[in-house]
């Protein structure tokens, strides 16, 4: 079992940035795939950015590539996304996700995950 507890959203101008953490449960976690997903109001749940285990390979929505960064403190069972030049469309609930799998395929796919956190809002303004 693993708990995943997300921290750092908060309210922001547009063109600033935030960075989020997820903090997660258990000795294992170098084995399992992170991702961030958010939801806004009326629209399906997204993924932002997804890391492997090891930190070899990340995944970004085209929406946020350049902008956003994911990384990993396997040592801290820590992954964290780096938000810079945020806009108001940013404006969602972001999710911690984890999944024990060991391949890159389908880290985009919220039915791959098997852990997610309690989410943390994040809200930009213009």
């Amino acid at each position: 079992q693993v708990q995943l507890v997300e921290s750092g959203g908060g309210l922001v101008q547009a063109g600033g940035s935030l960075r989020v953490s997820c903090a997660a449960s258990g000795r294992t976690f170098s084995r399992y795939a992170m991702a961030w997903f958010r939801q806004a109001p009326g629209k399906e749940r997204e993924c932002v950015s997804a890391i492997t285990g090891s930190g070899d390979i990340t995944l970004y929505a085209d929406s946020v590539k350049g902008r956003f960064t994911i990384s990993r403190d396997n040592a801290k069972n820590t992954v964290y996304l780096q938000m810079n030049s945020l806009k108001p469309e940013d404006t969602a609930v972001y999710y911690c996700a984890a999944c024990a799998v060991s391949t890159p395929w389908g880290l985009r796919r919220p039915e791959t995950y098997n852990y997610w956190g309690q989410g943390t809002q994040v809200t930009v303004s213009s």
